[in-house]
């Protein structure tokens, strides 16, 4: 059996990523592609007719053969004689596994009905905004053959499954001449004889679209300007999101946690400026991809951007109670004795007029991709109000594919989640040593982590070395600045919601005899590593009590915060400071939820910032060693005769905030092999 491409295959993809790199075409995950075509059946050596189709939960625009479904289309067509009818029809997604060609590839979603019985070698089903504007307008079955003539043919809403695969296996077979047809309230849909063919059709479709809403569409579709409801100035808007994220955030996650994503983009701030908006977010979105990431509708906060924060946030407070109210209200209008439980009443997206749109997720990706969702339904009322009016599919519609059981499977498929999934951690001194070592243990365990450094671009190989923006993000901060620090929270916030958990590791030292030690070396030490961890304390305290949702800050203390060596006055005495900060916090936040813990290290000097800036020199000349040979002489001297690395460090870290320490606060662990003389006591 060949391991090559086929060549259908081959086509198939790059007509997939052509058309999925561009979001006028699709929206990320949205839509799909297939391709049919013969090759040889290796268990009987004969030609077989095959489907190769876009799996479920795949991206056109990153597609590869790995994601695709393949399917014998000789099986997949004699589906039809045994399909039980539209009120059975959820069965055939079951049976599609009985048409697996070999192991069959990706699992194929719920679309492949469509592009298995629709008799083109070729076929494309898309969401462009485009094409959603006209098949969200009242008129959108009049808009379609004004646009299109008899090219493109309207199809009625209708839940996607196995009777719309029929259904438009139908319209191709009686339209010889079309080229493809508008889904009401859904997207579009397009075939061709050729791969080439297929992306010429659904392009046409797509562009004669934007082309006719340019040219025809009212200048104003969303109506005049509310006075107060004007974009804030850029620094104003995001110094008020940052303030408002964690209020918001926490809301949000009331019933399960969620991650967060704010957009300020002109197509959001245009639509909340506008005095049709409040009615619009009111009938909710409309093509399933996007409803199934935003929910029915928005939490849109009816104040001007002008208002004073602390208005705001009490106003979002009763506006979540009370969207609480009207989604478990929907659910039981809608709910049969079949219908999965509700899953939860808290809103995916928060509108926030002036100021810009904040959206939620299990991670950080799906936060983002609601966000983007709702822009895309955005464009899509401000298209079909240009021309018409927004008639998005019926309530209850929405509610039989909320709830669909395929979509609950498709749920229960997922992996479960990694121990501090939904977390966000904020590390100081996170662009090397036992920082770095840190940040990609928590991100290993998938927290998202802000990498803050006082050398950025340490800290953004940091953030690279983690992964894309949606895993980390990298922090500018400089510890013994209490406006940086501001800032840096600021900046996490804004990146993925709040905070949950912080790790104090900043730091440095300078080894002299009290004799030698200097105001400045004290000064030095005592601002970077006392002064800057409660600064970073505080500020991170703020934003958790606001979410909250509890959380857990992490001191990077040591053993000289218990254990009196030589030479080492302001370095010792700055740990000290540090290890009852730990007490005193732990006192003090226990009422939030909020467990404050440390770790004492020693000896860590492969890796360790401090040790490679000059700490290691002066520590090995106290003790008569070799620089080289520091490591091995701490190890010696240690109970278990074992040299403690910056990831011993980072797994105190991670069991601290785990999960299971549930109950744990106010505690300091040693990491340094067992030092008798740091013993707690």
């Amino acid at each position: 059996m060949s391991n090559e491409t086929h060549p259908a295959v081959a086509e198939l993809l790059a007509r997939s990523h052509e058309l999925g790199s561009d979001r006028r075409n699709t929206n990320y995950a949205g839509g799909n592609a297939s391709a049919k075509g013969v090759d040889v059946d290796p268990a009987t050596g004969r030609d077989v007719e095959l489907m190769w189709v876009k799996g479920s939960g795949g991206d056109l625009g990153t597609l590869t053969e790995a994601g695709l479904a393949v399917l014998r289309l000789d099986r997949m067509r004699a589906l039809v004689d045994v399909y039980p009818g539209e009120e059975r029809e959820d069965e055939m997604v079951a049976a599609f596994d009985y048409c697996l060609h070999g192991r069959g590839g990706a699992a194929p979603s719920i679309d492949t009905a469509m592009h298995g019985l629709v008799d083109a070698a070729h076929v494309d089903h898309l969401h462009p905004d485009s094409g959603i504007a006209i098949a969200t307008a009242v008129d959108g079955e009049e808009l379609t053959r004004t646009i299109f003539g008899d090219q493109v043919v309207w199809v009625p809403w209708r839940r996607p499954g196995f009777q719309l695969g029929l259904d438009i296996a139908k319209i191709k077979a009686e339209n010889p001449q079309a080229i493809g047809c508008v889904l009401g309230g859904h997207g579009i849909t397009a075939w061709g004889a050729t791969s080439e063919e297929c992306k010429r059709n659904s392009l046409h479709i797509i562009r004669t679209a934007e082309a006719y809403l340019a040219e025809h569409g009212a200048a104003e579709p969303f109506g005049k300007v509310l006075p107060g409801y004007e974009p804030l100035p850029e620094a104003q808007r995001r110094e008020r999101a940052a303030a408002l994220f964690p209020v918001l955030r926490g809301l949000a996650s009331t019933d399960s946690p969620q991650l967060g994503h704010f957009t300020d983009s002109d197509e959001v701030l245009d639509f909340l400026a506008r005095e049709k908006h409040p009615a619009l977010a009111a009938l909710g979105t409309s093509c399933p991809d996007h409803f199934l990431r935003t929910k029915v509708r928005p939490l849109v906060v009816d104040l001007p951007g002008t208002a004073p924060v602390e208005q705001v946030v009490e106003r979002v407070k009763e506006l979540h109670a009370a969207y609480r109210e009207d989604y478990a209200a929907y659910y039981d209008r809608h709910a049969t004795p079949d219908s999965p439980p509700m899953r939860g009443a808290d809103p995916a997206i928060v509108l926030v007029p002036g100021v810009g749109m904040f959206s939620f997720g299990r991670d950080k990706q799906t936060a983002r991709v609601a966000g983007e969702f709702y822009v895309n339904a955005i464009n899509v009322m401000r298209g079909a109000e240009s021309v018409s009016t927004y008639s998005p599919i019926p309530e209850s519609e929405k509610f039989r594919i909320e709830y669909w059981e395929l979509e609950e499977a498709k749920l229960r498929r997922m992996p479960k989640p990694k121990p501090l999934a939904t977390r966000v951690a904020l590390v100081t001194g996170g662009g090397s040593g036992i920082g770095r070592a840190i940040a990609l243990r928590l991100a290993s365990e998938g927290a998202c982590v802000a990498v803050a450094d006082r050398d950025v671009d340490a800290a953004k190989a940091v953030a690279e070395e983690i992964g894309g923006s949606d895993r980390a993000v990298a922090v500018a901060v400089d510890v013994t600045d209490e406006s940086a620090i501001v800032d840096a929270v600021a900046a996490t916030t804004l990146a993925f919601g709040g905070v949950d958990l912080v790790v104090n590791n900043a730091g440095l030292s300078v080894s002299k005899p009290l004799l030698e030690t200097s105001a400045k070396d004290w000064d030095l030490q005592h601002d970077v590593m006392a002064k800057g961890s409660f600064l970073v304390a505080r500020e991170t305290a703020r934003v958790m009590i606001e979410q909250g949702m509890g959380g857990d800050i992490v001191y990077i203390v040591s053993k000289n915060g218990v254990f009196a060596g030589p030479n080492n006055i302001a370095y010792g005495a700055t740990k000290a400071d540090q290890a009852h900060q730990v007490r005193l916090l732990a006192a003090e936040l226990g009422e939030h939820g909020i467990r404050v813990n440390g770790v004492n290290p020693d000896g860590v000097v492969r890796g360790s910032g401090i040790f490679a800036s000059g700490w290691g020199a002066q520590r090995a000349a106290v003790y008569g060693v070799a620089e080289e040979e520091l490591g091995a002489f701490y190890a010696k001297r240690t109970l278990l005769k074992r040299e403690v690395l910056p990831e011993h460090v980072a797994n105190a870290v991670f069991v601290l905030t785990a999960g299971e320490l549930s109950h744990t606060t106010g505690l300091h662990v040693p990491v340094d092999a067992g030092v008798a003389a740091a013993f707690l006591r």
